[in-house]
């Protein structure tokens, strides 16, 4: 499936205009995302083409970024990301840069894949929420929670899964799909139009917990292909 742009039609995402309004908006009224929209200056390739790190998933922090002899369209890109995570750390969260080549995959997904390729939703004992910016590479991608199901919700998957657990369909199946976040991995319906988050936007997304007042935000990253550029993405 090919993710459409961001859809301004779809009721749960909220187009915020500034980071007050992306950080003091609350969730309710059915919106469980919101999107600050921004067009960033810089030159965000070249941080990744100066970037010497093999496959897989390298975290970069302050004085890498710094480190890195950009040009002064690299330098503006770098300032960006600078700026993000102060933003991020005065409302004492814990924003990571990540440049990734490519993740894990399952080495044996069963029934159900939890990596996170597959559409899920992040979860916490208390409340909390995702901030995602992508700003170079393929971005995440979201999907409206009416077009999705949970995978143990399938009727032959839960089956799948009962026969693994080796027991009845009861609290103590419900805590194995929990320790084991199948129950936090969905389904797209044949009809489903997944969406990108686009780059350089700035999202703020709900997560499943315990009084949430909306359903949590289905999201997954996007597929990676042969050629596909690194990503450079911020998650906190």
């Amino acid at each position: 499936m090919t993710p459409l742009s961001l859809p301004p039609e779809y009721a749960r995402i909220k187009i915020v205009k500034s980071f007050d309004e992306l950080v003091t908006t609350p969730f309710k009224d059915g919106i469980n995302a919101l999107c600050w929209q921004r067009t960033l200056a810089g030159d965000f390739s070249e941080i990744v083409k100066l970037l010497t790190f093999g496959e897989g998933i390298t975290t970069l922090d302050d004085a890498q970024l710094l480190d890195i002899p950009v040009s002064a369209a690299g330098r503006v890109a770098i300032d960006t990301l600078l700026e993000d995570q102060r933003l991020l750390r005065a409302l004492e969260l814990d924003p990571v840069l990540n440049c990734i080549h490519g993740y894990p995959r399952d080495e044996e997904p069963g029934p159900v894949a939890t990596d996170v390729f597959s559409f899920h939703v992040d979860s916490a004992t208390t409340e909390t929420d995702t901030w995602l910016c992508t700003y170079h590479g393929p971005s995440s991608e979201g999907l409206r929670n009416d077009e999705a199901q949970r995978r143990v919700d399938v009727p032959a998957t839960r089956a799948e899964l009962l026969k693994l657990f080796g027991g009845e369909d009861d609290d103590a199946f419900l805590e194995y799909l929990n320790e084991n976040c199948y129950d936090l991995h969905y389904a797209p319906n044949p009809q489903a139009l997944p969406f990108s988050f686009g780059q350089g936007n700035l999202w703020r997304i709900a997560v499943d917990w315990p009084d949430s007042l909306v359903p949590p935000c289905i999201h997954r990253a996007p597929e990676t292909r042969p050629g596909d550029p690194p990503r450079l993405l911020l998650i906190s």
